[in-house]
């Protein structure tokens, strides 16, 4: 696959993200957040199974080896992430919540930093410091007085705490495709399947005969609509990029989640969107930017790097 090729796939993925907020916007009006994990993934099963057996017919199995580190990614970028991002998704706006994650280069490199003892440039130091000012700032909505009492949206800070789970996935993903010579394929439906077997307790706990009765055909559309585009072609598009291209370059693609959500949440959801939330998005985006870049004169030691190893969400 050539790399323009990468690039425009990777577009179709921040696209198909962006409509997963949008529309997971819609189905947390009628579903809790552990069941929308397990019935986005539980939909999605079926056709990445179907795409695992026909591509890879006589290595579809995991070995014994690989099931313990299959089982940490699913728990940690799957199960963990998507049950925050809808719950944030009951106490903010779409358009926060994509915003908030797309700081997931800049979490994933300064994770890269503090584990890996990847080189801390100047450069590198300014967009995390001018990614954290942008979020602090769609946090807070420019009100000062929301730091003095501490009181920030629960979506908002909700949904930070999901990207920091997810950049611990990035960190580890590519690596332990690496050291098992799993496929992306292969990564993205064994962590499918462990997401929705720890889903299952949740689910009960959530009481699924309080809400079931009142669902509609709409809020089952939302799902099915994360399940194909947002998880399962999302999901491959993006694992595939990060084995051609490696993560960084991959990672820079999540700024166009908030640019596609920002247009779909005034047309779909009628949010509002101010020049003030203007200038946090750009802030987040070149911080993103300015923290992802390779370094040009290490270019040879970035692509070797630990976090050259990582993957980027959504």
């Amino acid at each position: 696959m050539s790399n323009n090729r990468v690039y425009f796939i990777m577009v179709l993925a921040a696209l198909f993200w962006s409509g997963a907020f949008i529309t997971g916007k819609m189905a947390v009006l009628q579903f809790p957040a552990f069941a929308l994990t397990f019935w986005r993934f539980f939909f999605a099963l079926p056709f990445i199974f179907l795409i695992l057996y026909i591509r890879q017919p006589g290595n579809w199995l995991p070995k014994k080896e690989e099931w313990p580190p299959l089982i940490f990614l699913g728990i940690q970028g799957t199960f963990l992430y998507h049950g925050l991002f809808f719950l944030s998704l009951k106490y903010t706006t779409a358009i926060n919540s994509s915003l908030i994650g797309s700081t997931n280069p800049m979490v994933t490199a300064l994770l890269a930093i503090l584990l890996f003892h990847e080189k801390f440039t100047p450069s590198r130091a300014a967009g995390i410091l001018l990614s954290f000012l942008g979020v602090f700032l769609t946090v807070t909505n420019g009100n000062w007085s929301e730091v003095a009492r501490l009181h920030f949206n629960t979506g908002d800070i909700i949904m930070f705490v999901a990207v920091w789970c997810f950049a611990f996935y990035s960190l580890f993903s590519r690596r332990i495709m690496q050291k098992y010579q799993l496929s992306p394929l292969t990564v993205t439906a064994y962590t499918f399947l462990v997401c929705t077997i720890v889903s299952i307790p949740f689910v009960l706990w959530e009481k699924p005969m309080t809400y079931l009765p009142y669902t509609t055909t709409g809020g089952w559309l939302s799902i099915l609509y994360m399940s194909i585009f947002a998880s399962v072609l999302g999901y491959l598009f993006q694992l595939t990029a990060i084995q051609k291209i490696g993560a960084p370059k991959t990672a820079i693609f999540i700024n166009l989640v908030p640019v596609f959500t920002i247009v779909f949440s005034i047309l779909i959801l009628g949010e509002t969107f101010s020049w003030f939330k203007f200038m946090s998005a750009c802030m987040i985006i070149t911080g993103v930017y300015i923290t992802s870049r390779p370094e040009s004169n290490a270019s040879k030691r970035v692509t070797n790097s630990p976090e050259a190893l990582s993957t980027s969400n959504r």
